[in-house]
This record gives C-alpha cells, structure tokens and sequence, in this order.
C-alpha cells in the first residue's frame, strides 16, 4: 500500500512549483517589510502583512504566498499603504491545497503516469505506463492489462496539476492606477494561532508570602511563519459567529522555544477586554510553541485556609454518623493590588505552586486554574487536600419541632465534629455548613459568624498532635 511505503514513492516532477503560475506576480517573504500579529484567547489571530511589491499596471494577476493556511479567506483585505486608493481588488481566490505525494496521486486520478522499476541485483531500471485507478488509502495502477497495488517504485508525473500549490498562496486580480511599486498591507483572520497565560507561584517557609511569575505560551500551527513580527494579546471573552466547519487533518507535533525571560509586556484596555503589548519583535515560527514573560511580582502576602464544607441535605432529616476521616480542602488565597506587589489584569491559565522542602528543593504541591481576574480581585487557588488533618463527623439528635403541611416544618438537629491535628503545629480550620430555610444556632461550643444568608462558618484553633470538637444545635422552619 502507498501509505504504508512511503519510502518507495518518489515524485519526479517535471515542472518546479514557481513556473505553474508564470505569468502571475508574486510576492514571498522576500518583499516583506513589517508583520503585526494579534492573537485571542479562542484560536483566532489578526494578522497585517505588510510587503513592497513591484506591480504592473492596469488589470493584472498576483499571487500572494507565504500565508496562513488556516486564513479565513472572507475576512482578508489587501490595501496599498504607500497609494490610498490607487490599488483596488478585482477578484480573489484562496489556495490550500498544497503539493504532496499524495495530492498528486489524487489529481492524476484517471490520467497516465510512467511507473519506473530498479532491479535490486543490476541497479537497471525499467519504464512502464500505468493509469492511475485509485489513490484512496494506498494506490491502485493499471498496467496493460493488469491491475496491481501497493507497486514498488517510483511514479514519475508528466506535468504539476494548476491546482496544486507547494505554499498556501492568496491569488488576487487587482486593478492599479497608481505607481508600479508600492507598499502594500494584507490583513486577514486566521486559526491555529493561539495563547495561554501561564504562573508559577513559589510559597515561603510558614505559607505567608509567595513569588509570582507569569509566562504566555503561544502556539503556531497556522502553517506559516512570522518573522520578527509585532506581537499583541487580547484577553477577554470575544463573542463570535458560530460556523460549521470541516474537520481538520491531525496537528503537526511541535517544537519548544526557549523562554525569553527579558521580554516585556505592557497592558491597556481595549473596550472591555485587556490588550498586551510585547515591547519588542519576536519570531513565531511555524509548528512552534514558545514562551515568553508576563510578569514578576514577589514577596505577595498570601493567607493559607484548611476548609471543611458540610452539606445541607442532613438539617432536615435523621442521617447519625456523617463521616469519618473527612478530608479537607487547602486553600491559598491573595489580593492583586499594588500593595500585594502586584495589581496587574492577569489573563486566565493555571497558577502550579511550588514549596522548598527541607533540603531546600522546590517541590509541587498544587495547581489551580484561574479566571480574567481585574486588578483589586482576590485569587482563591485550591491546592489539594490536607493529610495530616481530618474530621469525624456526626448528627448526635434530631426531631421535628413543629409542622403538618408539606412546606410548613421546623427541625432541630444537633452535630459533632471532631477536628485532629496530626502535625506539630497549631492549625485553623475553616467549618463552613451550608443552612436550608429560615435557620438559627441555639446552642454552640465555638461562635459562629453568618457569612452569608445561607452560611454559618466556624474557625476552628486545633492544637499540634491533638484534636478539638465542635458541636453546635441548628434549628431550621422550611
């Protein structure tokens, strides 16, 4: 089969993929002189290519290679830059489907192809012609009055179908009344061009304070390379058009950049989004992910929590034991203000946590995923849950109060929860219970502050290699 051989299929092409269209302009990388790149959160970048090109005059045909072959082809808009006005768009059509082995094979479908043979032992070669049958998952050729697959060898075409490019090229007919060379800028919308916001978060020894660093990550798979190009972000939830599109071939595998750590970014608004600046030109590289800074901030106060968060499904019914060993939440929280050290728009991605274990190695210990979040916000990351730290808990009574319609009852259910503290130092714990209806706590070892109007939370000290119980009464009417 063809592609499962793909060493023994050799295209010999008599004509080169720059003599097809010869009697087109064309413009490559070469005439490019500037590349702006904007890219948004949802797979979608802005790109403005601007070129000098040598045109003709009057009514004339230009190929316009070297562009995304991901380009949404009804967004791209071509303007001259050096002659407002003198340089107009006739027509347009834009050009994918690019030269391979297999594509050939596809065109040639019904056509004759000269099959070439070399014997092994003499290194002789033998010609013959075939009609190509099929291309569909492996060749099929007829040869005389055989029909044979799989066939070892080469297949040498006579001539490169019109319809095959080697680059994904945007063939414009335009119409020029001004000078024959002029600056001109293309700029069109194009998938496979995306970004995410990346941190890491360094905690200190006893929780308190943490360093910050961001980093984007920006990933091509557009199928064109943009070089030294002036690179902006958007960040923000854009609405768009939804569209059915066709399925896409599988994505390349991609290569890692090196990070540039001395990279700067600066932010402003843009309507109500957030647009990041990178202060000077970068290359993204076609199958490439690569990094680059985002921001720096140290030394952030931050407030660690371990949160045991209850239920409200057991206030209005007998349920006795609740749960032994329960685990809990670990929770890190900061402010991004100013006065935190930082105060920045932090775009959304995933802040990983690292802490310095006792030989002074960093080591993992969480990761959390973030939202936009606006300068003056507070970032609540959840780490995992606790080990050394546990809670028994159970409903010690329950009984119904008073009520004989079906939404006019009032329980009062009293609970236990026993706090252990495994490690050595003193601990808090955060019990947050969830109350239905209209509630109140008549009886109480520890007070409680209401939170919320549906929420009564409890801090809880628990001694180093100890416990502490809470118990409290609630009364709940529906």
């Amino acid at each position: 089969m063809l592609h499962a051989r793909p060493l023994l299929l050799l295209c010999s092409l008599l004509l080169s993929a720059p003599a097809i269209h010869a009697e087109r302009l064309r413009s490559t990388l070469n005439d490019q002189k500037e590349v702006a790149v904007t890219i948004y959160n949802s797979d979608l970048a802005l790109v403005k290519d601007q070129r000098k090109i040598a045109l003709k005059g009057g009514t004339f045909d230009l190929a316009f290679r070297d562009v995304s072959a991901l380009m949404r082809p009804e967004t791209a808009l071509l303007r001259s830059v050096s002659a407002p006005g003198k340089l107009s768009v006739v027509e347009q059509n834009f050009n994918f489907d690019l030269l391979t082995p297999q594509k050939m094979l596809e065109k040639y479908v019904g056509k004759t192809v000269t099959v070439v043979k070399t014997n092994p032992q003499t290194g002789a070669e033998t010609r013959s012609q075939a009609q190509v049958l099929s291309a569909n998952n492996g060749v099929v050729l007829k040869i005389g009055n055989r029909i044979e697959t799989g066939f070892p060898g080469r297949i040498v075409f006579g001539d490169l179908p019109s319809n095959l490019y080697d680059r994904p090229t945007l063939e414009m007919t335009l119409h020029n009344n001004g000078a024959q060379q002029q600056n001109v800028e293309l700029s069109y919308l194009t998938g496979g061009l995306a970004w995410t916001a990346d941190y890491v978060a360094n905690l200190n020894v006893d929780d308190s304070r943490l360093d910050l660093s961001g980093w984007v990550t920006l990933t091509n798979t557009s199928g064109a390379t943009y070089r030294n190009a002036k690179l902006q972000l958007v960040a923000g939830d854009m609405n768009r058009v939804r569209e059915v599109m066709a399925a896409g071939a599988p994505r390349p595998a991609m290569k890692r950049a090196a990070p540039a750590p001395s990279a700067a970014i600066a932010q402003e608004s843009l309507l109500e989004y957030h647009l990041y600046t990178l202060e000077r030109p970068t290359t993204i590289a076609e199958n490439q992910t690569k990094q680059v800074a985002l921001l720096a901030a140290t030394n952030v106060p931050v407030k660690k929590e371990l949160l045991l968060r209850g239920g409200d499904y057991y206030y209005r019914s007998s349920y006795g034991d609740l749960g032994q060993k329960m685990k809990l939440g670990v929770f890190v929280e900061f402010e991004n203000k100013v006065s935190g050290n930082l105060g920045m728009p932090l775009p959304k991605g995933v802040i990983r946590v690292y802490k310095r274990d006792g030989s002074g190695n960093a080591q993992f210990v969480g990761e959390d995923r973030i939202d936009h979040t606006p300068r003056n916000e507070r970032i609540r990351l959840k780490l995992g849950d606790a080990f050394d730290v546990t809670a028994d808990k159970k409903q010690t009574s329950f009984r119904k109060i008073d009520g004989d319609k079906k939404y006019n009852y009032t329980f009062e259910s009293a609970y236990q929860i026993v706090l252990k503290n495994a490690k050595k130092e003193e601990v808090t714990v955060t019990v947050q219970e969830p109350m239905p209806g209209d509630w109140k706590i008549s009886d109480e070892s520890h007070p409680h502050v209401k939170s919320a109007s549906n929420t009564a939370i409890w801090q809880i000290k628990v001694p180093g290699e100890s416990r502490t119980t809470l118990s409290y009464t609630a009364t709940v009417r529906y």
